[in-house]
């Protein structure tokens, strides 16, 4: 294999990885409509948040709008659901002069809930109707927390409330039960926490890759656990039911939802359609029993926000991993790792990735030098090699023995040209997904005409400094003696520029800065082979 042929190879890889992503796209379960309700029930046989309607959802009664520095949300008093909640420091992907709203159900393009409910006769559950005290609340200056509780009139000699705290700084809302026992018997309580979400992918998602929507489960058993659409559909999702740990959301490219149960705490997991193109998961939590005048809290946070890696890792156990980098994680992981830190140094993300292009670079500069000694060195000989070829082009014994011949005496290794870039091409698929997959990238801007690198350029100069770029390094290499292959190395620039086209610019930034490391290091590499060759 010469260094032509490993360039064919790199970009039939990375065609392979698109075509992967577009196939993965294309066979998205449809939206399924007109399935019948359905009902989760836990082990006892309790009926868990029947579906009260084939849209999984009733009409809304009155609406408590909040506001804190990071939220604005709306709680309906139906159910006591968060049925809105909009990211104040996020843009929204089309039109970023507008916040990012994530949950949502009143006549926007998705359906995504958050609802909760208890489980045992006359309990409340997400179709119960509520009472608050007010109609809207602010977190003020100054103002660490700021809690909204919702009431139902005593029934049977249950006094039962539903409070959401909401924490400054923080995208991990509390979500609590009081519950108060004024009759003479035992009360009987369980509790459930689900999220609800059409199977559509978000608004505004590139069509040109591919990322995970839908729900996820964690266990320490057995990890992080992605749950299609159509595996539901299908009732085929194989996932963690009963544990003692983890948590259950709801993924999309960016942002995520999740119910964090409490470590140690027995809970069943669940996730089904509801018919419609509605798909819910959740968890249950076993039933206490709450004595004549007793009182008890059934209490569970819900993170809602942005996949930012820390405040993940912070809000739970491998709630991080919905960042998913796949069986790349060994090598994205450390490489989003030092991005971010060179972040903080030269607070520009576009920046950042040029120094982190730099320092890759570097690391494999060995190897990259290596390579590039072989390419020039079997560039110098290319004129040999046509001899060879037109001696004995009729007969390729004779023609490779001569061939391998004059490599022995040039000391030249054929595949030490590929080899080494071989072993660099898992860290270049890993940065791939870094910079997919971060939404520290989401409207980050560069420079100049670069407004957000998670997007693809508009005026599309970066792709054409790709192909350019290509184009001049393949002049540096060894003209393949095969026809075919010198004639799909010259329009190769071409084909890789129309791929990146539609690419974020911030993936091609880093092509382009390291496309031109390559022509500076393979330039210089020639330079000092030039007296070699003339002596």
């Amino acid at each position: 294999m010469n260094s032509q042929r490993l360039i064919l190879f790199l970009v039939f890889s990375v065609s392979v990885l698109f075509l992967w992503e577009a196939w993965q796209r294309d066979k998205q379960a449809p939206v399924v409509a007109g399935k019948p309700a359905v009902t989760v029930q836990t082990a006892t046989g309790t009926t868990v948040g029947s579906t009260p309607n084939s849209q999984g959802l009733l009409p809304s009664l009155q609406k408590i709008q909040v506001k804190t520095d990071l939220f604005a949300a709306q709680i309906d008093t139906r159910g006591g659901d968060l049925r809105e909640l909009v990211l104040l420091n996020h843009g929204d992907t089309t039109d970023k002069n507008k916040p990012f709203v994530l949950l949502q159900s009143h006549g926007g393009a998705h359906t995504y809930v958050a609802q909760s409910g208890l489980i045992g006769a006359q309990l409340p559950n997400h179709t119960t109707t509520f009472q608050a005290e007010k109609t809207a609340y602010t977190l003020e200056q100054g103002q660490q927390s700021l809690s909204v509780t919702l009431r139902t009139p005593a029934t049977d000699g249950v006094i039962v409330s539903k409070t959401y705290t909401f924490k400054r700084g923080s995208y991990v809302v509390d979500v609590s039960y009081t519950l108060q026992n004024t009759g003479a018997q035992a009360l009987n309580a369980g509790a459930y926490f689900q999220l609800v979400r059409d199977g559509q992918p978000s608004a505004g998602e590139s069509r040109s890759v591919s990322v995970f929507t839908g729900p996820a489960v964690y266990s320490e058993a057995k990890k992080y656990q992605k749950i299609e659409f159509k595996k539901l559909d299908k009732h085929e999702a194989d996932f963690v039911k009963q544990a003692s740990d983890g948590w259950v959301a709801m993924v999309q490219h960016y942002f995520v939802s999740a119910w964090l149960p409490a470590a140690q705490q027995a809970r069943e997991n669940y996730a089904e359609t509801l018919g419609n193109g509605l798909y819910r998961v959740g968890v249950k939590l076993p039933v206490v029993s709450i004595p004549a005048g007793g009182k008890a809290e059934i209490a569970m946070p819900l993170f809602v926000g942005p996949q930012e890696q820390d405040k993940l890792a912070a809000a739970a156990k491998g709630l991080e991993l919905v960042v998913d980098y796949g069986w790349l994680t060994v090598f994205a992981t450390p490489l989003f790792w030092v991005l971010q830190h060179l972040h903080s140094l030269v607070q520009n993300w576009g920046v950042a990735i040029i120094l982190l292009t730099v320092l890759v670079k570097g690391a494999f500069f060995p190897l990259s030098a290596a390579s590039y000694r072989s390419m020039a060195k079997m560039k110098a000989v290319a004129p040999r090699l046509e001899q060879i070829k037109a001696q004995h082009g009729d007969d390729r014994q004779k023609m490779h023995q001569a061939m391998m011949e004059m490599y022995k005496t040039e000391k030249i290794n054929p595949l030490g040209g590929c080899l080494p870039m071989l072993v660099q091409i898992p860290v270049f698929i890993a940065l791939y997904w870094v910079l997919l997959g971060s939404v520290e990238l989401r409207h980050a801007p560069f420079f100049g005409w670069i407004h957000d690198l998670s997007v693809q350029d508009p005026y599309y100069i970066l792709p054409i400094i790709m192909g350019a770029s290509m184009w001049f390094q393949s002049r540096l290499n060894p003209t393949p003696p095969d026809p075919v292959q010198a004639k799909v190395m010259q329009i190769m620039p071409i084909v890789m520029s129309v791929f990146f086209l539609w690419f974020p610019a911030g993936l091609v930034l880093y092509w382009v800065v390291n496309n031109l490391l390559s022509i500076a290091q393979q330039w210089q590499i020639n330079r000092m082979l030039e007296p070699a060759k003339s002596v």
